[in-house]
């Protein structure tokens, strides 16, 4: 597996900007590979959009890189523009903020900021998190229809008694909150917390992440949920706005 990946890399290094197409043969003499080794790996490559054919039998960088190099920059983006963002929203709160993006049915955590005297939470960068009982995850689902395929896919596991595991029950709940532009999590998962979250969205108006904030049951439940509600969906719209979406 890792000898394939380090050829494959390889492969890749050679489309450059002084050759940004080349054939099989070509590929196979600059790396001193065998051409039958390269053409499996290269179609490979081309069956997921990595590589591209042309007319001519030939080969050139496919357009699943550039989606690739998309997600870098939003997430650098999102590092760079979110976290005074974030910080500020937590001058007011004893909480833990999290950004998250979907992943095969999950929620991947790309950012967490606490607040100084808050209460530690069980989650890290790159920690991942089932979409369905999760605030960033029904915020994603709810926005994104596509994605909930393989959320049913994975399976609903009943984490608590308020765990949603019934699939209708989940999509109107997903329809409410996408109506409201917020989602809740009370005690629905394995954290033992309770989560507001709202929508990230890019200037095309895709929403491709969503911010929430989270603590404690008891502690969330002792502050003013509305205005909680409201200075995290005004957070997450600044955001947005920050990373270039208008809301016409």
């Amino acid at each position: 597996m890792i000898s394939s990946i380090r050829k494959i890399s390889r492969i890749l290094d050679c489309f450059t900007e002084d050759e940004p197409v080349l054939g099989n043969l070509e590929i196979a003499e600059k790396l001193n590979m065998n051409a039958s080794s390269v053409h499996h790996l290269v179609r490979t490559l081309c069956s997921e959009g990595i590589l591209i054919q042309d007319s001519k039998k030939k080969y050139r960088l496919g357009w699943k890189l550039l989606e690739w190099s998309n997600h870098v920059m939003y997430q650098q983006d999102i590092y760079r523009e979110a976290i005074p963002l974030v910080e500020n929203l937590l001058k007011n709160y004893n909480g833990t903020v999290h950004i998250g993006m979907f992943d095969k049915g999950d929620v991947r955590f790309v950012l967490k900021v606490s607040s100084k005297n808050s209460i530690p939470v069980p989650t890290f960068v790159g920690a991942k998190r089932p979409a369905y009982c999760t605030s960033t995850g029904k915020i994603l689902l709810s926005y994104n229809p596509s994605y909930l395929k393989s959320t049913i896919d994975r399976g609903f596991e009943p984490y608590t008694t308020n765990t949603i595991t019934c699939i209708e029950t989940l999509k109107k709940e997903l329809t409410a909150i996408k109506e409201n532009g917020y989602s809740i999590s009370n005690n629905e998962n394995d954290l033992g917390l309770f989560g507001i979250a709202a929508p990230l969205q890019t200037y095309t108006g895709q929403t491709f992440a969503a911010l929430n904030m989270v603590g404690p049951v008891s502690y969330m439940m002792s502050q003013d949920i509305g205005r909680m509600i409201q200075d995290v969906i005004k957070t997450a719209k600044t955001v947005s706005n920050e990373l270039g979406y208008i809301n016409a």
